[in-house]
């Protein structure tokens, strides 16, 4: 039986936008910012998978927190490829919305971990 993780896939799906932006970027040949997201943009769901087949709960929190800074990294280059024009702005609102989606749902995991061994 197949469980939906919403974090799971929302990160996937925007791994496979973020792909789709790197490609993009090439054409217009622009390689070093294309590398820079391409590397954050698809850490952010490689993160969370790995944190599905923790070990521990420690090693659990450890991949979703750095899954949350490749997320805030992500947005970072976002803003900066939409600030120098290699991005639009509708491109870039749609991509920050599902960046900022992401960084909550990641947020809140962080949270309910931290509350948990406090408890």
């Amino acid at each position: 039986m197949k469980h939906n993780n919403p974090v799971r896939d929302k990160s996937y799906l925007f791994a496979v936008s973020i792909v789709k932006l790197y490609q993009e970027l090439k054409k217009q040949n622009e390689f070093e910012l294309a590398r820079q997201i391409l590397k954050s943009g698809t850490s952010v769901g490689a993160n969370i998978e790995e944190a599905m087949g923790a070990q521990t709960k420690k090693d659990f929190f450890t991949k979703i927190t750095i899954a949350y800074k490749e997320a805030r990294e992500t947005k970072y280059w976002l803003r900066l490829l939409a600030a120098t024009g290699y991005l639009s702005q509708e491109k870039s609102n749609l991509l920050l919305t599902d960046n900022e989606e992401l960084l909550k749902l990641l947020g809140t995991i962080q949270k309910t971990l931290r509350h948990k061994q406090k408890s």
